[in-house]
């Protein structure tokens, strides 16, 4: 639309749409450029939007209460150019030091002339906090600006309610880049990349009930110069006097009281970490800390190998000869192949610009995001095995950071079978989950219910308590987008 009008409509219970209404016009003499981008918007709250008009210009508005009052113009309290274009990811807004502040979060893709062997491009974070600086004329203006370079999409970005942290879903990590005339403290994964061609600090394996760590010492410690202590969720390994070998957040918890360690010579001490949670496997010890190797436990490994032996053939077609029929590599679906690189999850902190916490997502791959309450962060969906399942972030809970709160059965394996799906969502309630196509169909996979009748699987001869049932919707194809 060449007025590039921005229009509010009310949908009723009934799903009829209501009359469109102009709220505000972005300006329509934007300077052309190759790269200009399409309008982007995100609400912060009930009251605020934040819009980009696809040129590098940022808008906030306050929109009122926009369910009440749908013919009230939105008021335009902010808008400065910030460079090169960009999208609105997310936004929050929130009161700190007495005063109204809006947190932006802006993707840009940028030509990168250091990248001489990659794509040349990485994907830069702007996160943008816009404070009220004059409460009587309502003046807002640009409080601080932190950008993140990385060389994937990110596939899920979102500010924390309070503007404290940042959390990332992506397929390759995100870091801070100091601004101009300042210098990121201590950036210890820059340290520990350059560790990581020596030989390992340490080397741990696990089983399902406690961890064994080897640590490498100095030649010619004493064990009473050794200080080793161990908390809930952390261990620090050091010498008197000196900085700590090993130190930081683990993984998981751990039953410190019980947790021990021995003196193996002078020069590697043994410690033996007893899991809370019994039954869970770690993908990695110290989170971040790439000194380390990871060996499988001997036993561990055969009993893998066992379970997995009826499954697999060292022949991938061994010919018609052979009895047992086996998988050849173009009978594999996509949902089936696992990738060799693994998704991250960071959350780092506003005030150290510094990873917190370090998830590797594993095979567990990212599906989609959905907001299901305005006061939470988005929630995500990974795929665990042929599940889908949500998982809702509480970034004020240490304990209970990422709390499970949906499973979608076989949804995973569903989507993967979906050649022209263009994007993934699910109600707020998780009452249902949908897989919009490209050009005119949309899948709905409804939650289990309980039968009101008795039904009877008529292979099995069982009763069945509960039914999930699946609808096609198919638009028009001339209304389809």
């Amino acid at each position: 639309h060449d007025a590039r009008p921005i229009l509010n409509l009310q949908v009723t219970l009934d799903t009829a749409l209501g009359r469109p209404n102009e709220v505000f016009r972005l300006p329509s003499d934007v300077t052309a450029c190759d790269t200009r981008l399409c309008a982007s918007i995100h609400f912060p709250s009930s009251t605020w939007a934040a819009i980009s008009d696809g040129s590098g210009r940022l808008y906030l508005l306050k929109t009122g209460s926009r369910g009440t009052s749908s013919k009230e113009k939105w008021e335009m309290l902010f808008n400065q150019e910030l460079g090169d274009p960009f999208i609105v990811l997310h936004s929050v807004s929130f009161t700190a030091s007495d005063s109204h502040s809006i947190a932006v979060l802006l993707l840009r893709i940028e030509t990168d002339e250091s990248d001489l062997q990659g794509s040349g491009f990485h994907a830069s974070l702007e996160w943008v906090t816009i404070a009220v600086t004059n409460t009587d004329e309502q003046k807002y203006e640009i409080l601080k600006t932190r950008v993140l370079h990385g060389k994937s999409v990110p596939h899920y970005a979102a500010i924390e309610p309070g503007g404290d942290g940042l959390m990332i879903v992506s397929y390759k990590p995100f870091k801070f880049i100091p601004s101009e005339g300042s210098q990121l403290e201590g950036n210890e994964e820059d340290k520990m990349e350059a560790e990581e061609n020596k030989d390992p600090l340490y080397t741990w394996q696990q089983t399902v009930e406690d961890l064994t760590v080897i640590v490498q010492l100095p030649e010619g410690t004493a064990k009473g110069d050794l200080q080793i202590q161990f908390f809930p969720s952390q261990i620090s390994v050091q010498i008197k006097g000196q900085a700590p070998i090993l130190s930081g957040q683990l993984n998981a918890a751990i039953n410190h009281e019980i947790s021990t360690w021995t003196m193996k010579d002078q020069s590697s001490v043994e410690l033996t970490l007893v899991k809370m949670d019994e039954g869970s496997m770690w993908p990695e010890l110290v989170i971040g800390d790439k000194r380390g190797e990871y060996v499988m436990d001997p036993d561990l490994s055969a009993a893998v190998a066992e379970r997995l032996k009826n499954l697999t053939s060292e022949d991938l077609d061994p010919g018609p000869e052979k009895e047992k029929l086996t998988c050849s590599a173009d009978q594999i679906e996509e949902c089936d192949v696992v990738l060799e690189d693994s998704t991250t999850l960071h959350r780092f902190s506003g005030s150290t610009l510094k990873a917190t916490h370090v998830v590797n997502l594993g095979i567990n791959p990212y599906l989609f995001s959905v907001v299901t309450s305005p006061e939470d962060m988005p929630c995500f969906c990974l795929r665990h095995d042929v599940d889908a399942l949500v998982w809702q972030p509480h970034p004020t809970q240490e304990d209970n950071m990422w709390e499970h709160i949906a499973t979608f059965n076989a949804l995973g394996y569903v989507q993967a079978s979906k050649e022209d799906k263009k994007f993934l969502t699910c109600a707020p309630n998780h009452s249902y989950a949908a897989i919009c196509e490209c050009l005119r169909r949309v899948f709905i996979y409804r939650q289990p219910t309980p039968m009101s009748t008795v039904l009877y699987n008529r292979k099995e001869g069982r009763q069945v308590a509960h039914v999930a049932k699946q609808q096609v919707a198919s638009l028009e194809i001339g209304r389809a987008h």
